[in-house]
């Protein structure tokens, strides 16, 4: 592997520890605000499968360390990693990494990005995302992989990838989690939206404040837990079929193949596939924005 390639050895960049009969899988990327790079997602998956394969453990849930949930997919920390070898373990598909155009972005994308995601929101323990500060573009797949979504007053959410071209992050769970309506307006406008105007939707479950986050997360998990742990498994898995009857494996299925036709299409007419945006000019985008919707000026 070249330099050029090669992640930093960044520590322990999930971790794991158990209460009682819930797990907690930690985000530990807090200087990056928990950008997801192949050796985040291949640890959460390994901390997933922990928690699986524990008996003891009833209920997981999902948080990041620091000031933030997560700012989304790693696309300019030293530890980003698009041409790193993973194992494959999401989908059965080929590495991505001697592959070239648009079969090494499919690649890639459909194991670590919707594969894992899917992987996730199958696992047969109930989740529940604690999130604070940022939760934006791939934050939003981890906290919408979980089955249910604790947030803090000072929570706010956005999918800002349509100022790439692109209709959205891979795991277009949009219309389900939060209305058809409302997913118009939140990729439309590209608008960060607070933790109260995400449960008005019904994006998340509850709002809480920030200094008693942990606790009420906690509290619901150890009343989940309970609960006969086969029938938790068996009643989770009968709302995901009803939902993937409302059409959303097959919804993203579609949307998966639009998001590549648009990394596609900027890769032909630009620079790259992502319509030569980055980690910086997307945030700047994401404060005019923001400052656009609170003054009301065009």
């Amino acid at each position: 592997m070249s330099d050029e390639n090669r992640v930093p050895d960044e520590g322990e960049v999930v971790t794991y520890e158990t209460r009682g009969p819930v797990a907690i899988v930690t985000l530990n990327r807090p200087d990056y605000r928990n950008a997801q790079n192949s050796v985040m997602t291949y640890a959460i998956d390994a901390a997933f499968v922990r928690a699986v394969e524990d008996p003891d453990v009833k209920v997981i849930v999902l948080a990041g360390n620091g000031k933030h949930f997560s700012a989304g997919h790693d696309i300019g920390t030293p530890g980003r990693d698009h041409h790193v070898r993973y194992p494959n373990k999401a989908t059965l598909w080929w590495d991505h990494v001697d592959r070239v155009g648009g079969d090494q972005r499919f690649s890639r994308e459909t194991e670590v990005y919707l594969g894992m995601c899917r992987r996730w929101r199958e696992i047969p323990k109930p989740t529940i995302a604690m999130v604070q500060g940022a939760c934006i573009a791939g934050g939003l797949m981890l906290a919408w992989v979980c089955d249910l979504i604790i947030a803090s007053d000072d929570a706010f959410f956005s999918d800002p990838v349509v100022r790439m071209g692109i209709p959205g992050v891979e795991y277009f769970a949009h219309p389900w989690v939060m209305g058809p309506r409302a997913a118009k307006e939140f990729l439309f406008t590209g608008n960060r939206f607070d933790a109260a105007q995400a449960k008005e939707w019904g994006m998340v479950n509850r709002v809480v404040p920030r200094a008693e986050l942990e606790e009420r997360t906690l509290e619901l998990a150890e009343k989940i837990a309970t609960m006969p742990q086969f029938g938790l498994a068996l009643t989770k898995k009968a709302v995901n079929q009803a939902e993937d009857l409302m059409g959303m494996r097959s919804g993203m299925d579609s949307v998966f193949g639009l998001h590549h036709f648009a990394h596609a299409h900027n890769a032909e007419i630009g620079a790259d596939s992502l319509g030569g945006m980055n980690a910086k000019t997307m945030k700047a985008g994401a404060t005019t924005a923001d400052k656009t919707a609170q003054n009301g000026t065009p």
